[in-house]
């Protein structure tokens, strides 16, 4: 299990060492397992993206503002989770999001949960599809806001190490095109290769 030292660092450095790191839930004695392969750093107030820019501290951002390890839910579209990892020091509103995981184990649960039917029904692109984008993820491993203000550091959800070796691209983020000059920040980091990106550098 990764502690609070890992998450209590600069958000950048963070964002890419959770590459290939093992997201592990408990949900109700199904314990899923899913590798992380794509994040993106969100910079707090100096960064027009980020939920917290210019120091905003609202009900909905509040737990950006608590201690590292910290797990940060919010929802898009009244439909999508987002599942964020808060960074740094409490008071340090900074954060990465989980963009894209690919499952380990679980594919049938993970499969009726975002279709609705088990693994091997389903088409190729609902197969290619089916974790490699934040809100599909979330919905992949059962995630929404029970899990908002609660910590990685206990054995219901955390994140575990691995020691698999892979290539970074470091690329923009994605849909955030209100943010001004911080659309073209290099903060979004994936796995080179790995077929459950969300999308791949131009």
């Amino acid at each position: 299990m990764l502690n609070k030292e890992f998450f209590k660092r600069d958000t950048l450095i963070v964002a890419k060492d959770l590459l290939g790191k093992i997201i592990v839930k408990n949900d109700n004695g199904i314990i899923y397992k899913a590798k992380i392969v794509e994040t993106e750093a969100y910079l707090g107030v100096d960064d027009r993206a980020a939920h917290t820019f210019g120091d905003r501290k609202t009900e909905r951002n509040k737990i950006m503002y608590e201690d590292a390890g910290t797990v940060y839910v919010y929802q898009t579209y009244g439909i999508h989770f987002m599942l964020n990892f808060v960074t740094q020091d409490k008071n340090i509103p900074e954060a990465v999001l989980i963009r894209a995981i690919e499952p380990l184990n679980q594919f049938d649960k993970i499969s009726l949960n975002r279709f609705g039917k088990i693994y091997n029904e389903l088409t190729s692109y609902q197969k290619k599809n089916i974790t490699n984008g934040p809100g599909k993820l979330t919905k992949a491993l059962n995630i929404d806001k029970d899990l908002n203000g609660n910590n990685l550091f206990n054995q219901s959800f955390f994140v575990e190490d691995d020691n698999s070796i892979f290539n970074i691209i470091i690329d923009k983020r994605i849909g955030i095109d209100y943010a001004q000059e911080a659309i073209d920040f290099p903060y979004r980091f994936y796995i080179k290769d790995n077929s459950y990106v969300s999308v791949l550098k131009k």
